[in-house]
């Protein structure tokens, strides 16, 4: 006994995927999407967040070799209860 499909195409998608790539396709033509070019406009806090992204602003070089030269030669001088206040102050900011 042979068992005959009534459904077209591919049985594990049961004929439904044809029909969805056909959508998707007519969308992306719809959308303009696959060719030419797109213009994109930032708002100026999108400009501004890009212009941080910026990585050679972010750390003074120079200053982090003064500091390494002064505290390996002993010239900076750490003070704890200082440090641990500046946190403190920080968290308590936090958790406001």
């Amino acid at each position: 006994m042979k068992i005959q499909s009534s459904i077209s195409g591919n049985p594990l998608t049961g004929g439904v995927a044809p029909a969805r790539t056909e959508a998707v396709a007519g969308y992306a033509r719809a959308s303009g999407a696959g060719g030419g070019s797109s213009a994109v406009d930032l708002s100026a806090a999108a400009r501004q967040l890009a212009g941080l992204q910026d990585a050679s602003s972010d750390i003074d070089a120079s200053r982090v070799e003064q500091l390494k030269s002064a505290l390996a030669s002993g010239q900076l001088k750490m003070d704890p209860s200082r440090i641990a206040e500046g946190l403190l102050a920080s968290v308590r900011e936090l958790l406001k």
